[in-house]
């Protein structure tokens, strides 16, 4: 019975990250679709490469040594197995302590899961330096992005080890459930470090201090992109939980869910609400960002606050990402897409909301885990997109960048019949 139990058990668990891993592969199509719908027409052809190239990278990378890194044990050389079919425990992931109420699953799907996840976090990089970033110099730096940099952050926070050798964010109080830090907000990082040295696009800031505004070319593929994002987010949240086989843990998974989608309608709201405010008219790519802010914010806590609380959290993030988008954009701090504000500021929040609800995570844990994240994801960011400035570039020659980077860096169009380059 015991061993029949346990198989049942794993199979469920297994599936069940399966599918949460697939859900956020999902969700590569929707930052792909959600930037494509927020860059302008000329710029359409890049991003979509870019998105799909970056999957590939990460997927890749983490394979050769970014998982090694984190968790220990080198994927790519050796493989994985699996418990066998008799049930006798043999190389398989667990969190916990094993069968007796752990988390069992074959370490194939965790490794699935986990990968996926870096994935999102270099998305996150692509949308913000979108319109005038060379794409090969974007790719070298995905490859430090996923099989290092990420990796490295990882292994101090959902992999356990100590940072640097002085201290464990853990023993500190630092948790943070689903990555609003570890993931979202280490891309924001690595983004702002490469919108630094990248600078705005032409044009984009006048020179009497006036900010133009460059309206996205297909708001329908934001809209669609959002969605997308919105439900992939349920495997992005929900398989966190990492485990599905008992009542406890189905009911958490249950709460993870329906908190998820709370934050997320907050965010959208409020986001609706306070652009009506500062601007007097329903901005369609402020409502798209605060449903993002929402998700990012309840990322770091979905299974201990109540729905209510859910929605207040998400309501927060999307206030906070209207003004932040608004006072980057003062500050010079080019973003096309708002990828900055939505998963670095909000994440931050995220982070700091998460002791409110969860008694076993300390205020100073998590702002020494912010900043550990961040410091170290954004420096070493910065010292990457530094050695590519000077070896190769980052940023197209301002012709291609007027012609547009779909004909530079792609030799194609989006939408050859209706726009030309120039436009």
């Amino acid at each position: 019975m015991e061993s029949n139990l346990f198989h049942l058990q794993y199979a469920i668990d297994t599936f069940y990250f399966l599918v949460c891993g697939a859900l956020v592969m999902w969700m590569a199509a929707g930052f792909a679709m959600l930037e494509s719908g927020l860059v302008r027409a000329k710029n359409t052809t890049e991003i979509l490469t870019k998105n799909v190239a970056l999957f590939a990278v990460a997927c890749t990378m983490y394979l050769v040594c970014g998982y090694a890194i984190m968790y220990g044990g080198n994927v790519f050389l050796s493989g994985i197995a699996d418990v066998d079919v008799d049930g006798v425990l043999g190389d398989f992931a667990t969190r916990e302590d094993g069968f007796t109420g752990g988390s069992i699953y074959s370490a194939a799907s965790d490794f699935f899961f986990q990968v996926v996840f870096v994935a999102t976090a270099m998305s996150i990089v692509s949308g913000a330096v979108a319109e005038r970033m060379k794409l090969w110099a974007f790719l070298v730096f995905a490859v430090f992005m996923t099989g290092f940099i990420y990796p490295l952050e990882g292994a101090w926070t959902w992999g356990g080890a100590d940072v640097f050798g002085m201290y464990n964010l853990g023993d500190l109080g630092f948790s943070d459930f689903a990555g609003s830090g570890i993931v979202h907000m280490a891309g924001a990082a690595a983004a702002l470090a490469g919108v630094l040295l990248l600078g705005p696009r032409k044009g984009k800031y006048g020179p009497n201090g006036e900010i133009r505004a460059f309206p996205g070319a297909n708001m329908p593929l934001a809209a669609l992109g959002t969605f997308i994002l919105w439900m992939g987010w349920f495997g992005f949240n929900g398989g966190s939980v990492l485990k599905l086989g008992d009542v406890a843990s189905a009911n958490s998974v249950a709460m993870v869910f329906l908190n998820t989608n709370a934050a997320a309608a907050g965010g959208a709201i409020a986001a609706l609400i306070t652009a009506r405010l500062m601007f007097g008219k329903a901005d369609l790519t402020m409502l798209l960002n605060g449903a993002i802010a929402g998700l990012v914010v309840i990322t770091a806590e979905p299974s201990t606050p109540s729905a209510l609380t859910a929605t207040i959290w998400g309501a927060l993030g999307g206030i906070l990402v209207v003004l932040s988008i608004v006072t980057l954009d003062k500050l010079r701090i080019d973003d096309p897409v708002g990828a900055i504000s939505a998963h670095g500021v909000c994440g931050l929040l995220g982070l700091l909301l998460v002791p409110v609800t969860n008694g076993d995570v300390s205020f100073s844990g998590q702002i020494i885990g912010a900043l550990t994240i961040f410091i170290w994801v954004f420096v070493a960011s910065l010292v990457v997109w530094g050695i590519l400035k000077a070896v190769m570039g980052i940023r197209v020659t301002e012709e291609e960048e007027y012609e547009g980077v779909d004909l530079s860096e792609c030799g194609m169009e989006a939408y050859p019949e209706f726009v030309s380059g120039k436009q």
